[in-house]
Protein backbone atom coordinates (compact mmCIF):
# COMPACT_ATOMS: atom_id res chain seq x y z
CA UNK A 1 0.00 0.00 0.00
CA UNK A 2 1.78 3.45 -0.65
CA UNK A 3 1.88 5.95 1.80
CA UNK A 4 -1.14 8.11 0.43
CA UNK A 5 -3.57 5.07 1.12
CA UNK A 6 -2.06 4.19 4.21
CA UNK A 7 -2.99 7.58 5.46
CA UNK A 8 -6.15 7.41 3.83
CA UNK A 9 -6.79 4.16 5.75
CA UNK A 10 -6.07 5.72 9.25
CA UNK A 11 -9.06 8.24 8.60
CA UNK A 12 -10.65 5.86 7.51
CA UNK A 13 -10.41 3.52 10.43
CA UNK A 14 -10.44 6.00 13.18
CA UNK A 15 -14.08 5.84 13.28
CA UNK A 16 -14.70 9.22 12.12
CA UNK A 17 -17.21 9.44 8.79
CA UNK A 18 -15.32 11.48 6.08
CA UNK A 19 -17.12 12.59 2.71
CA UNK A 20 -14.94 11.61 -0.15
CA UNK A 21 -14.54 15.16 -0.55
CA UNK A 22 -12.87 15.31 2.45
CA UNK A 23 -10.31 12.16 1.41
CA UNK A 24 -9.67 13.52 -1.37
CA UNK A 25 -8.54 16.76 -0.33
CA UNK A 26 -6.30 15.71 1.90
CA UNK A 27 -3.22 17.78 2.39
CA UNK A 28 -0.15 15.74 2.22
CA UNK A 29 2.34 17.87 3.50
CA UNK A 30 6.08 17.21 3.88
CA UNK A 31 7.19 21.16 4.45
CA UNK A 32 9.66 21.11 1.41
CA UNK A 33 11.97 18.00 2.76
CA UNK A 34 10.43 15.48 0.51
CA UNK A 35 11.22 13.12 3.81
CA UNK A 36 7.11 12.81 4.74
CA UNK A 37 7.30 9.84 5.83
CA UNK A 38 9.75 10.74 9.04
CA UNK A 39 9.03 14.56 9.03
CA UNK A 40 4.97 15.44 7.89
CA UNK A 41 1.47 15.61 8.26
CA UNK A 42 -1.66 14.73 6.96
CA UNK A 43 -4.19 17.05 7.11
CA UNK A 44 -8.11 17.43 7.01
CA UNK A 45 -9.28 20.86 6.88
CA UNK A 46 -13.12 21.28 7.40
CA UNK A 47 -13.50 25.10 8.50
CA UNK A 48 -11.05 27.81 8.72
CA UNK A 49 -12.59 31.26 8.97
CA UNK A 50 -11.87 34.90 10.96
CA UNK A 51 -13.02 33.19 14.31
CA UNK A 52 -12.19 29.46 14.37
CA UNK A 53 -10.38 26.74 12.96
CA UNK A 54 -11.51 22.76 12.72
CA UNK A 55 -8.92 19.95 11.52
CA UNK A 56 -8.28 16.34 11.59
CA UNK A 57 -4.65 15.01 11.49
CA UNK A 58 -3.24 11.69 11.10
CA UNK A 59 0.42 11.04 11.88
CA UNK A 60 1.88 7.37 10.77
CA UNK A 61 4.05 5.47 13.35
CA UNK A 62 7.03 7.68 14.28
CA UNK A 63 5.96 10.39 11.60
CA UNK A 64 6.72 13.89 13.15
CA UNK A 65 5.20 17.07 12.46
CA UNK A 66 8.53 19.68 13.13
CA UNK A 67 9.40 21.85 15.64
CA UNK A 68 7.46 25.52 14.93
CA UNK A 69 5.42 28.13 16.74
CA UNK A 70 2.17 30.10 15.90
CA UNK A 71 3.29 33.97 16.19
CA UNK A 72 1.29 36.89 16.99
CA UNK A 73 -0.47 38.31 13.36
CA UNK A 74 -2.32 41.32 12.64
CA UNK A 75 -3.02 42.62 16.12
CA UNK A 76 -3.66 39.08 17.40
CA UNK A 77 -1.86 36.63 19.62
CA UNK A 78 -1.31 33.65 17.49
CA UNK A 79 -2.98 30.54 17.04
CA UNK A 80 -4.37 28.66 20.12
CA UNK A 81 -4.94 25.21 19.58
CA UNK A 82 -5.83 22.08 21.09
CA UNK A 83 -5.18 18.74 20.22
CA UNK A 84 -7.79 15.70 20.61
CA UNK A 85 -5.86 12.37 20.50
CA UNK A 86 -8.98 10.09 18.94
CA UNK A 87 -6.96 7.09 18.40
CA UNK A 88 -3.46 6.01 18.96
CA UNK A 89 -0.88 7.88 21.08
CA UNK A 90 0.29 11.11 20.14
CA UNK A 91 3.95 12.63 22.13
CA UNK A 92 3.48 16.49 21.80
CA UNK A 93 6.58 18.59 23.07
CA UNK A 94 6.06 22.08 24.21
CA UNK A 95 8.55 24.38 25.85
CA UNK A 96 8.99 24.25 29.41
CA UNK A 97 11.42 21.66 31.84
CA UNK A 98 12.54 18.78 30.09
CA UNK A 99 11.59 15.27 29.88
CA UNK A 100 14.56 12.78 30.21
CA UNK A 101 14.25 10.63 28.64
CA UNK A 102 11.70 11.39 26.15
CA UNK A 103 9.77 8.32 24.17
CA UNK A 104 9.89 9.98 20.60
CA UNK A 105 13.03 9.77 17.98
CA UNK A 106 14.48 13.38 16.55
CA UNK A 107 14.29 12.48 12.82
CA UNK A 108 18.43 11.82 11.99
CA UNK A 109 20.75 14.62 11.61
CA UNK A 110 17.62 16.98 12.30
CA UNK A 111 18.52 17.48 16.20
CA UNK A 112 19.26 21.24 15.98
CA UNK A 113 16.10 22.15 14.70
CA UNK A 114 14.30 20.20 17.79
CA UNK A 115 14.91 22.41 20.37
CA UNK A 116 11.98 21.97 23.15
CA UNK A 117 11.45 18.51 24.96
CA UNK A 118 8.39 18.98 28.05
CA UNK A 119 6.34 15.78 27.15
CA UNK A 120 3.29 16.08 26.71
CA UNK A 121 1.53 12.20 25.99
CA UNK A 122 -1.49 11.96 24.58
CA UNK A 123 -3.63 8.66 24.38
CA UNK A 124 -7.18 8.29 22.45
CA UNK A 125 -9.80 10.45 24.90
CA UNK A 126 -6.74 13.20 25.98
CA UNK A 127 -6.21 16.75 25.41
CA UNK A 128 -3.57 19.67 25.60
CA UNK A 129 -3.96 23.09 24.50
CA UNK A 130 -0.62 24.53 23.18
CA UNK A 131 -0.63 28.56 24.51
CA UNK A 132 0.17 31.55 21.37
CA UNK A 133 3.77 31.49 20.20
CA UNK A 134 4.94 28.03 21.80
CA UNK A 135 7.77 26.10 20.46
CA UNK A 136 5.71 22.73 19.72
CA UNK A 137 6.31 19.64 17.87
CA UNK A 138 4.78 16.02 17.86
CA UNK A 139 5.52 12.61 16.64
CA UNK A 140 2.77 9.77 16.49
CA UNK A 141 3.54 6.89 18.72
CA UNK A 142 3.98 3.13 17.38
CA UNK A 143 0.87 2.42 16.09
CA UNK A 144 0.13 5.92 14.38
CA UNK A 145 -2.41 8.93 15.64
CA UNK A 146 -5.58 10.50 14.60
CA UNK A 147 -5.98 14.08 16.05
CA UNK A 148 -8.22 16.50 16.25
CA UNK A 149 -7.79 20.16 16.31
CA UNK A 150 -9.74 22.84 17.29
CA UNK A 151 -8.13 26.47 17.18
CA UNK A 152 -8.11 29.94 16.44
CA UNK A 153 -8.00 31.02 12.84
CA UNK A 154 -5.10 29.06 10.95
CA UNK A 155 -2.18 31.13 8.97
CA UNK A 156 0.22 28.19 7.82
CA UNK A 157 2.33 30.73 5.83
CA UNK A 158 2.88 32.75 9.22
CA UNK A 159 4.14 30.00 11.38
CA UNK A 160 7.48 29.64 12.05
CA UNK A 161 9.56 26.40 11.93
CA UNK A 162 12.90 26.07 13.87
CA UNK A 163 14.48 24.45 10.55
CA UNK A 164 15.26 27.23 8.17
CA UNK A 165 14.75 24.80 4.86
CA UNK A 166 10.96 23.95 5.73
CA UNK A 167 8.50 25.35 3.31
CA UNK A 168 4.83 25.06 4.74
CA UNK A 169 3.19 27.47 1.92
CA UNK A 170 5.03 27.71 -0.98
CA UNK A 171 5.11 31.43 -1.49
Amino acid sequence: MDYQERVKAMFHDSGIIFTEKELGAIDFADFGLGQIESQGLNLIVYENNDRYCAKEMVLLSGQTCPEHRHPPRNGEAGKRETFRCRKGNVYLYVEGDRTEPIHSSIPSGQEAYYTVAKEIVLNAGEQYTIEPNIKHWFQAGEKGAVISEFSSPSDDASDIFTDPKIQRVTK
